[in-house]
């Protein structure tokens, strides 16, 4: 197990986290009943802190965020000797934390995507853990709720007894969601991103070989080319611009971020 700690990529401070340390501490606030944000961050979720104060301060009052990508994962070993072997990706620690919750018997939620992925999702995931106690599952919206819609949402998930919420909303959707519901549910929230539809089969996953050379994005956007090419084609090159310049230490990047003004309330 590995956790040393968070630190400064482009101003979000990431965990140097592997697998299990990151299950260990989400099943740890799963039992103890605690608030626990936590969000599964690749190149694009650290860039939409990077560029948004008010993300920024979100994303940095989460519990933990885990170096989903592998460029994530290689800039934390190159600045900071964090030493870590493998990235921690959204959908594995999914797959993971269901492993573990299904052994001890910690009933789990989904919230977010459409009734046909969550209910490809459900039988993939009986497939694989038939101990696992899905207390819920519930399509998201696909805009932004009322106050009164997020009070009832909050309420139906605290009364299905579930100990962990896995949102699949989309960056930055869900993290903003994470961070507005954490106090109001007091459990671990997981903002898993793609999670959903490739564990329920919907989403071709990129060969291993394809993720260990941390290509999964262009894999991704042959795959989804209308929906991705912009996230790709400028993202990326920001990312190593800027990673660039705080490894030259041309650029230093606060963390501070900046209290958002409202509460967006996407669902």
């Amino acid at each position: 197990m590995r956790a040393d700690g968070k630190k400064n990529v482009l101003g979000i401070m990431i965990d140097a986290v592997d697998y299990d340390g990151a299950v260990d501490e989400i099943l740890r606030a799963a039992r103890e009943r605690r608030g626990f944000t936590v969000s599964a961050l690749a190149v694009h979720g650290l860039m939409t802190g990077a560029t948004d104060p008010e993300q920024k301060f979100r994303l940095n009052h989460f519990d933990l965020l885990t170096p989903d990508g592998q460029p994530v994962r290689w800039v934390l070993n190159w600045l900071y000797g964090a030493g870590l072997r493998d990235r921690v990706y959204g959908p594995n620690l999914t797959l993971r934390v269901c492993e573990r919750a299904a052994a001890e018997g910690v009933k789990v939620y989904f919230y977010g995507s459409s009734r046909d992925v969550l209910a490809r999702l459900e039988r993939s995931l009986l497939q694989r853990f038939p101990n696992l106690v899905i207390a819920g599952m519930q399509v998201s919206q696909f805009r932004r709720l009322i106050p009164a819609e997020k009070d009832e949402l909050a309420r139906r998930i605290r009364e299905s007894g579930a100990s962990i919420l896995f949102v699949g909303l989309g960056c930055p959707r869900q993290e903003v969601f994470a961070f507005e519901c954490r106090d109001a549910l007091q459990i671990p929230i997981l903002a898993v991103g793609a999670a959903f539809p490739f564990i329920a089969g919907l989403l071709p996953q990129a060969p291993p070989w394809i993720q260990r050379a941390g290509l999964e994005w262009l894999f991704r956007l042959v795959s989804e080319p209308k929906r991705l090419w912009r996230r790709y084609v400028f993202l990326n090159p920001a990312y190593i611009l800027l990673i660039a310049l705080q490894a030259a230490r041309l650029r230093q990047f606060s963390t501070q971020g900046q209290r958002p003004t409202e509460e967006l309330l996407y669902g």
